[in-house]
């Protein structure tokens, strides 16, 4: 089959694997971007020196790097496919626990974009726009276990022309499944390590080499909390099946994921220097230290919640100054269905793919708050919820067509998506027995402040032409959307409510690229228009009925991104090297200014901020030092900024932005790692490092640069049995881990940083038959 550019990008930065499987992986790659791609990507993902997988971006029009299953597979067990690309050239990821796993702390951001401007697909499936509380789609690690993964693509520019996704402005992040084995398969590992961790995983598969394929899988993972008390859990089943018929074939997928997260605390820079590295949220444990905290809280004022014990005085325990110090636990509880049924082949020289999906979320986040009181039993909290429920259904499909000296492509997407969101109060049962778990679905609440049904209907199309002229290669095309929202109250609480649309029927892509000996220049324009969220805490409708009144009276415009690149690649069978530049003007920013403390959760204040300029470049190495040895190497410069001051009404300064560099965008990023592979043994040494982070829009307060040292060691007993230690922060490193999770402010100090994970130690024995 031709390939088909527009389905996925098959240009791949891939980096070093183990020798001793990557011949049988690499054919497994092969098959799966075939499944996906077509013959020619497959020629691209399987390009080797000495068995091992290294081609950086080869063929494409546009900067792109792809992680092998093999350099997956050597990570972390449990690691996020999101941490993984942490070592792409230009990835900001943050996280803090040491899998990269925990949702209200994960964040990414490529280019000055952060992770809700960047676009998400899983086998071409979409997947949203990264949110935490996600209103379209859900996290890739409640998608597929890591075993099951066949790579992972990033595109640092603004994604590939046809990607199922309205809000990639700044990149997008392709995860693609492992194909079914043709023949009966089995794989079963267990690890164990720091934190009481416990992950286990197996697999069962089968199949002919020209029949039906497939495989099962269930993982369990489950965590104690580093600091604290708690825990964080995740059951995941994935399941596969492909389907062949002639000159067709039919792939099924299904997953199943539960999983629960208990928080930890985010903290201000003055918290941290208060109350130390290892401060976090109450437990059930300290439960009458956290009612005195709450008692004061309440007795001074300062919550507004009904005073419950007016004799716990007005002065708090050391060295607590306020009930934000520390909440009655919080958490997150997502459990998710997803499926698709794709039917692909090649008729009549067409190369064609059309796939339906379904999506099914029931989630909540849940904090236990004292700004509000129980109304019976005497406890001065009670457990705040955001609940969240997904029923989203959608068809994609593309056709590939020969076109004289050319080759066209035409894609759509349809997307109806039913998302249901509010805001609720439960009682705790007394004050000395709060009677609910954080890590249960809550029900029978007393109050809801607010509850929404949001109706969001994507249509998008794209069309695509490449041009080949011997050395010269040309890609020609555009895509446009419309995307409409409807906000539905059920109980307004204030909040906004209407209906807004996006419509950009034109988004052009041009691109070219030009071999000179062993030497691939490329360059490329993009430009990209962001859809608006449907959301009560996200996009236009997370204000009042008066902001979002006022925000289409002023002329509410979509965020749009223009990004220019050019680079070379070069490789020869020592060396696989890129350098890229690109400049990048992205209009109407839409701010979400943080609003008081999070867990009370005011309505934002939303401004157009006008423009931002990001200017910079990308630069990555792969070098086989010695047979089975490899050094590899990715560096980053970033200079974004935002270009004018935010102003009120009346002219006057609302926020002196104007010039100062973007929040959670490091200047410079590194990565660097020596890995090898010799008499059995393998493993990796790696460093990650970023600058200075800016949390406040003025630049006034900032977090220093860190580098964090992960490592691995294995040994491959034969082909049955593996034996491997990870080790994450493996020299114990302080630091801020994730900035931003309560939002952005203006100025000041502000409680909306989590600290990193400690040192940590995990052993995973695996067998496979």
């Amino acid at each position: 089959m031709r390939a088909t550019l527009s389905l996925l990008l098959a240009s791949t930065v891939m980096l070093p694997v183990t020798a001793a499987h990557a011949a049988d992986n690499a054919a497994d790659n092969a098959d799966d971007a075939r499944a996906t791609a077509g013959d020619d990507a497959a020629a691209d993902t399987t390009a080797s020196n000495g068995g091992e997988i290294v081609v950086f971006g080869q063929g494409e029009t546009r900067q792109t790097g792809t992680l092998s299953q093999e350099s997956i597979s050597i990570a972390t067990p449990a690691l996020s496919p999101l941490k993984a690309v942490a070592k792409l050239p230009g990835v900001n990821f943050q996280s803090s626990d040491p899998f990269g796993n925990y949702e209200w702390s994960q964040r990414i951001s490529i280019r000055g974009f952060n992770q809700n401007q960047l676009g998400y697909t899983f086998d071409g499936v979409p997947l949203g726009d990264g949110s935490y509380g996600n209103y379209n789609g859900l996290h890739i690690s409640r998608v597929i276990a890591q075993e099951n993964i066949g790579s992972i693509s990033v595109t640092q520019g603004a994604g590939n022309i046809g990607i199922a996704s309205t809000n990639n402005l700044g990149g997008a992040v392709e995860t693609r499944s492992i194909t079914p084995a043709d023949e009966l398969n089995a794989t079963a590992s267990g690890t164990y390590g720091s934190f009481d961790t416990f992950r286990g995983f197996v697999r069962a598969g089968m199949g002919s080499p020209d029949g039906v394929s497939g495989f099962v899988s269930y993982a369990h993972y489950k965590t104690d909390k580093w600091k604290g008390y708690g825990e964080q859990r995740q059951d995941l089943v994935n399941a596969k099946i492909t389907v062949p018929l002639g000159d067709f074939a039919i792939d099924g997928w299904y997953s199943y994921s539960n999983r629960a997260e208990q928080d930890y605390q985010d903290f201000s820079l003055e918290q941290i220097d208060r109350l130390g590295y290892f401060a976090d949220n109450f437990s059930y444990l300290q439960l009458a230290l956290a009612n005195q905290v709450a008692d004061v809280g309440a007795n001074t004022g300062y919550t507004g919640a009904v005073p419950q014990n007016p004799a716990a005085g007005t002065t708090y325990p050391a060295p607590y100054t306020s009930p934000d110090d520390a909440y009655l636990d919080a958490s997150g509880l997502r459990r998710d269905h997803l499926a698709y049924v794709r039917l692909r082949g090649d008729s009549g020289g067409a190369d064609f793919s059309l796939t339906g999906y379904y999506h099914n979320n029931h989630g909540q986040g849940l904090w236990g708050t004292p700004y509000l009181a129980s109304p019976t039993g005497g406890s001065p909290y009670t457990i705040r919820t955001t609940e969240y429920d997904i029923e989203r259904s959608g068809v994609f499909g593309q056709v590939t067509l020969p076109v004289a000296m050319t080759e066209a492509t035409l894609g759509v997407w349809y997307e109806n998506n039913d998302f249901h969101q509010a805001r609720r109060f439960y009682a705790l049962t007394s004050r000395d027995n709060p009677g609910r778990s954080f890590l249960e679905f809550q029900s029978d609440p007393f109050y809801t402040q607010w509850e929404f049904d949001f109706t969001t209907k994507t249509y998008q199309y794209f069309v695509e032409d490449k041009v080949e002229l011997g050395d010269l290669k040309l890609n020609l095309g555009w895509k446009g959307f419309r995307v409409e929202n409807h906000a539905q109250p059920v109980i307004s609480g204030g909040r906004a409510q209407g209906d807004i649309a996006v419509e950009d029927w034109f988004q052009p892509h041009v691109g070219l690229t030009y071999n000179v000996d062993r030497a691939q220049f490329f360059a490329g324009f993009t430009q990209v228009t962001r859809a608006f969220a449907s959301a009560t805490t996200a996009g236009p409708f997370a204000t009042t009925q008066a902001g979002f009144d006022s925000l289409k009276v002023d002329g509410l415009k979509p965020e749009t991104s223009d990004t220019y690149e050019i680079g070379v690649r070069y490789n020869t069978p020592v060396v696989n090297a890129v350098l890229a530049g690109y400049y990048v003007n992205f209009d109407n920013r839409i701010i979400s200014f943080s609003n008081g403390a999070g867990i009370v959760g005011n309505p934002a204040i939303l401004r157009n901020v006008g423009s931002v300029r990001s200017i910079g470049i990308e630069a990555g190495a792969d070098i086989k030092v010695t047979r089975g040895v490899g050094i590899y190497v990715s560096y980053a410069y970033n200079d974004s900024t935002y270009r004018d001051d935010v102003l009120n009404a009346d002219g006057s300064v609302y926020a002196a932005t104007g010039g100062k560099t973007v929040v959670d965008s490091p200047r410079h990023i590194f990565h660097g790692e020596v890995n090898f592979d010799q008499g059995g043994f393998f493993g990796q040494l790696g460093v990650d490092y970023m600058s200075k982070r800016y949390f406040t829009y003025e630049n006034d307060q900032s977090v220093g640069g860190r580098a964090i040292v992960d490592a691995s060691l294995g040994y491959r007993f034969n082909d049955h049995v593996e034996l491997r230690v990870n080790a994450t922060n493996l020299f114990d490193e302080r630091y801020i881990g994730t900035i931003g999770t309560n939002g952005f402010g203006n100025r000041g100090d502000a409680q909306t940083l989590q600290t990193g994970a400690p040192q940590a130690f995990f052993a995973t024995l695996t067998l496979r038959k």
